[in-house]
């Protein structure tokens, strides 16, 4: 399968799985345990990899790369931007959700408030590779 369609297949699928896992949920007591794997990293994957995967200008300015968890929860050269149970204090939030002088990503379309709300929750209920 060519990457344009296999970038095509997943960003229909993450559009698709964040309106299913938004859709009538306020919260993530109500949404339930969220996975890196199935929630988390198709955001990353449509929304932030371009820049912060291989020799990406996110990566060579910052040194963080999104293509792991352990990339994700490493961080930048600067120190972490995961702090597992608390979305507050976690730069990935704090720039997803514009709570600071930039925003993520740059420069490109901003991240749903479904998406920015599936990485907040996710990082409120600590962050996990699962």
């Amino acid at each position: 399968m060519s990457s344009v369609v296999r970038k095509a297949m997943l960003g229909a699928w993450v559009l698709l799985g964040g309106t299913l896992a938004c859709t009538g949920v306020a919260n993530a007591e109500n949404r339930g345990q969220l996975s890196y794997a199935e929630d988390v990293r198709p955001i990353l994957q449509i929304r932030c990899m371009e820049c912060h995967s291989g020799n990406g200008p996110g990566v060579t300015s910052s040194g963080l790369s999104l293509e792991t968890y352990e990339g994700l929860m490493k961080g930048t050269r600067f120190g972490p931007i995961v702090v597992p149970g608390n979305a507050m204090v976690s730069n990935l939030n704090v720039l997803v959700e514009g709570r600071a002088g930039i925003r993520m990503p740059h420069d490109r379309k901003r991240l749903t408030s479904c998406e920015t709300s599936i990485l907040h929750d996710w990082v409120n209920q600590g962050a996990r590779n699962n």
